[in-house]
């Protein structure tokens, strides 16, 4: 594996302190300042490889080894760069950097591919900034309407049309790119496992079969304010006992209906520490492999909590079987593995792209959180499979 090891280091560690906080997590959110500076190491490190690197008209990133438009659909291999709030380094990260070292690794080796290859980098993956997760694919795609992502506001009420123009970019111009969608032939994400699959297997390196159905639902838990000092328990109409009801309450309806349950954001009104509050938002992740589970687990909260808003669901997302299978082949004897998390991969497979993952092994098993981690062998090994993937995909 000429060359990859020492660069995937140094890429590492390039990337290592951009956007870190005291905590020693990450803050990287879409169309800031750290994302600017993650976007000029992009285009950097890609041109530095030889890569022609284009934007499209959602924001996304893509370094091509040869010419799309002329000899594709090519092989597109890639993930994202920002993060969730006090996020891990290795989610997103981890199949960029893989992604670019596999590529070196092949020119390095005189592999001339007879369809293209590209490194894509997708924006806003995590949707932590707007609220909308992988908003660069579903804008690319059409899954997310333009004028509604310009529309969406971050905590500070700035809209993602005010921080793109902020960025340098024409906010108009947002929107779905079919050109640049229909340059992907095949797609395959590396990323670390958000999981411990692959620890209780005792591999280095899975693959993926498919995406778990997931959605977001908003409670809104009326009450009435009033002094925290003067009023009577008994004269009380206090939402944070509904929150504390919805939260108690979604671990045992996950448990009941064998799925995966989170409220894992509030919003208190008007979050005094001396005033009863007068509404409390609470959204609700809700996930599991049975897609009537998930929903069944919804409905209860419902109908005990309350209606609530959906913002968002996406159906069990299975990947390319045929794809999936040729990976599998090509590396031998790995597991093959479903995820509860979503991902880039999981749009453009909605989309009708043939695509698949490469999961590597997290110690730890914890994601979104600084304590998400991947050993450098491990690594190290994923660059390697990537690498032999994208040998037999582009051969």
């Amino acid at each position: 594996m000429s060359g990859s090891t020492g660069s995937f280091e140094t890429w590492w560690d390039d990337l290592a302190p951009i956007g870190r906080t005291a905590s020693g997590g990450y803050r990287r959110f879409a169309w800031t300042r750290e994302d600017a500076t993650l976007r000029e190491w992009f285009v950097g490190t890609a041109q530095g490889l030889g890569l022609d690197v284009v934007t499209d008209r959602a924001g996304n990133l893509w370094a091509w080894w040869g010419h799309p438009d002329r000899d594709g659909p090519g092989v597109v291999v890639g993930s994202h760069l920002d993060s969730v709030p006090e996020g891990g380094a290795f989610d997103g990260p981890l199949g960029v950097v893989s992604s670019l070292a596999a590529v070196e690794t092949l020119r390095g080796n005189g592999f001339t591919p007879s369809v293209p290859i590209s490194v894509v980098c997708f924006g806003d993956e995590e949707g932590a900034r707007f609220g909308i997760a992988c908003a660069g694919s579903r804008l690319l795609t059409g899954a997310l309407d333009a004028d509604r992502a310009r529309r969406l506001t971050d905590a500070d009420g700035v809209s993602m049309a005010e921080a793109v123009r902020a960025a340098g970019r024409d906010p108009e111009q947002l929107g779905a790119d079919p050109q640049a969608l229909a340059r992907v032939g095949q797609f395959v994400e590396l990323h670390v496992e958000q999981g411990r699959a692959l620890v209780d297997t005792g591999d280095a390196v899975g693959v993926g079969a498919a995406i778990w159905p997931h959605g977001r639902w908003r409670f809104d838990l009326a009450g009435r304010a009033d002094h925290a000092g003067t009023t009577r328990l008994a004269d009380r109409n206090d939402p944070m006992l509904a929150l504390a009801a919805l939260v108690t309450g979604a671990r045992s309806a996950a448990e009941r209906h064998d799925a995966l349950a989170t409220v894992g954001k509030v919003i208190v009104q008007p979050n005094g520490v001396n005033a009863i509050p007068s509404l409390v938002q609470a959204w609700l992740d809700a996930r599991g492999p049975d897609e009537d589970a998930v929903r069944s687990l919804v409905a209860d909260l419902a109908a005990e909590h309350g209606e609530a808003e959906r913002e968002s669901w996406t159906p069990r997302t299975p990947f390319d079987i045929d794809l999936t299978r040729r990976l599998s082949r090509t590396l031998g004897d790995v597991p093959v593995i479903e995820t509860g998390a979503g991902h880039d991969a999981g749009v453009l497979a909605e989309a009708g792209v043939p695509t698949s993952m490469l999961f590597v092994r997290n110690p730890t098993g914890v994601s979104h959180s600084p304590h998400e981690h991947a050993e450098l062998d491990d690594c190290l090994a994923g660059v390697r499979a990537l690498t032999r993937v994208l040998e037999d995909l582009a051969s």
